[in-house]
């Protein structure tokens, strides 16, 4: 076989390679269109515990078809807040199940049917679904694409890995490396991890290993080995996201690979053992060894399966250890805090009145995120070190991803709370709470907007005159009076909420305002500092002002709702 040769072989197998993946990547994309909002449901409803974490992540991972799209999501949702650590591993465990499903439709369609000769009829079906103006026809059709491209890549797989007969050099190459004894199964792990990690997708480094397996290239047991190494590769994506997330997001991803470490040890320990009992399962029941290319996709999907069960099944009761294992691999620092719903919990309490006292109280964590969100900003404004800098520029968009979350999470419940039979005074309750949380966003955003604003000095190494900086200071003080103000309407009851003080302070921002807004025009004209900074020291003195606007907004829907 000439170099000219090898190369093309090597393109081709990395062509039909990518075209499984594309297929695989356009399939799992169009089922989370079309169940995304179910997903989140799902996500919020059964993670209360464990066991029904593992459940849901099987559930998701399996409909998805990728257990990265899984774990990222679930990442993400432990940045905001949304799920613990312990909620956030059970789903892991059941994605690591669920991930396994795709190895059981590539071997019994891929390698028992002739899926590519139909492919070509599925695409023709799902073209009109694909110019559907229903976007949900559309995902569908979408979703067939997908199915077809990546069984029409599978084949062009199985055609393009080399033949033991035709290419017995080839084979003899892979099988110097087959026959180290424990070192090959080491050496196998590897190559299965590298090349996830290289893919960024389990599912089709899964292909490649039972493509290598059914054509004879490998043996069964460097096959298992190399699934033991897609376990440990497939966590890298989760470990990706998690690098601009939050400790909790951290920990999460951290956690999902430390429970798929475990697992690989304990296997490696057990591998021979394992790999004859899986033989003595294929023989009693389909009269089939290991030793037959053609049963080799399905005992490769039962040690798939069979290893990421018994591994739940050991480690469900060690959820808190591997918790506090990633806890030591990624510390606390600088004091940053894990958020989450404190009060609201999955499903209503027995009456409507219960629970929206739940509600009120999840608010008022809401303003006690928005306080510590102002101190950091504040904190920004006066910061002279790079990398405290950087920290803070990055703890104010964490909190204003946060504030986000909250927002919507306790819309939800509001909303399901408004579903239900309830008082007038409960609906009127209602509806003041969601006016109060849709302007605590928006104070979020505002506070978000002033450390771009800030940033923006920052980047253009731009100085304030002192007097300047005197004036900021001035509004961000009024503004830390108002926020305070605020919170403590919203930690009392909200009939002790002093209306009266919140006008006060509004009145003095606007003075303010309007006092350095005539200034700044008088400043301009004597040419006291330039066009920029100018630009620069109006915007942090009108979001300054919007801020202010949206908690006195805050403050009337409590006097309202204490009104009646």
């Amino acid at each position: 076989m000439n170099t000219i040769n090898i190369i093309e072989k090597i393109l081709t197998l990395i062509g039909s390679l990518g075209l499984f993946l594309f297929g695989m990547k356009i399939m799992s994309e169009s089922l989370q269109k079309v169940a995304g909002n179910k997903i989140r449901s799902i996500l919020s409803a059964m993670t209360s515990n464990r066991f029904k974490g593992v459940l849901t992540g099987f559930l998701i991972t399996a409909i998805i078809q990728s257990s990265s799209a899984t774990t990222v999501m679930i990442v993400s949702f432990v940045n905001a807040g949304l799920l613990t650590l312990i909620e956030a591993v059970g789903v892991i465990m059941g994605a690591n199940i669920g991930t396994t499903v795709t190895a059981w439709i590539i071997s019994i369609l891929g390698f028992k049917i002739s899926m590519s000769a139909i492919s070509l009829p599925v695409i023709a079906i799902s073209f009109p679904l694909f110019f559907s103006k229903n976007d949900r026809r559309k995902t569908w059709g979408e979703f067939l694409i997908g199915f077809a491209i990546l069984f029409i890549g599978l084949e062009f797989l199985k055609s393009s890995v080399p033949n033991v007969h035709s290419n017995p050099e080839f084979f003899y190459f892979l099988k110097k490396y087959t026959d180290l004894g424990y070192l090959s199964i080491i050496l196998f792990v590897f190559i299965g991890t590298l090349l996830t990690i290289v893919i960024q997708s389990s599912s089709a480094t899964m292909a490649l290993t039972l493509v290598l397996c059914f054509n004879g290239l490998i043996p069964f047991s460097a096959a298992a080995a190399m699934v033991l190494g897609e376990n440990i590769g497939t966590t890298i994506t989760a470990n990706l996201a998690a690098l601009v997330g939050n400790v909790s997001a951290k920990r999460a991803a951290i956690a999902h690979f430390v429970f798929n470490m475990i697992g690989v040890f304990w296997i490696l320990i057990l591998f021979q053992p394992f790999l004859k009992t899986i033989t003595w399962f294929m023989i009693g029941t389909t009269d089939y060894s290991t030793l037959e290319n053609s049963s080799i996709p399905v005992a490769l999907s039962i040690f798939h399966t069979s290893f990421n069960l018994i591994n739940t099944a050991l480690l469900i009761g060690f959820v808190p250890l591997i918790v506090k294992i990633s806890k030591k691999i990624i510390p606390n620092k600088d004091d940053e805090e894990e958020f989450r719903l404190k009060y609201i919990n999955v499903g209503l309490l027995s009456t409507s009145e219960l629970s929206t006292l739940q509600a009120k109280k999840e608010i008022s964590f809401f303003g006690d995120i928005l306080m510590k969100m102002y101190n950091k900003t504040y904190d920004l404004f006066h910061s002279d070190n790079d990398k405290s800098y950087s920290k803070l520029l990055k703890k104010i968009k964490n909190y204003e991803d946060i504030c986000d979350r909250l927002e919507e999470e306790i819309a939800k419940y509001l909303t399901q709370i408004s579903e239900g039979n309830m008082s007038e005074e409960c609906s009127r309750r209602v509806r003041a709470m969601l006016k109060i949380i849709d302007d605590m966003e928006s104070i979020g955003d505002e506070l978000y907007h002033i450390s771009i604003t800030i940033n923006s000095i920052h980047s253009q190494k731009l100085k304030f005159p002192k007097y300047l900086n005197d004036n900021v200071d001035k509004m961000f003080s009024l503004i830390k009076s108002s926020l305070i103000n605020m919170n403590n309407s919203l930690s009392d009851e909200y009939g002790n909420i002093d209306i009266s003080k919140a006008y006060e302070i509004e009145n003095k921002i606007n003075a303010l305002r309007d006092e350095f807004k005539h200034a700044h025009i008088e400043d301009i004209k004597l040419k006291k500092y330039n066009y920029k900074i100018g630009i620069l020291y109006s915007d942090l003195v009108n979001l300054n002002e919007k801020v202010g606007d949206f908690v006195i907004n805050v403050s009337e829907s409590i006097d309202e709702f204490k009104k009646g």
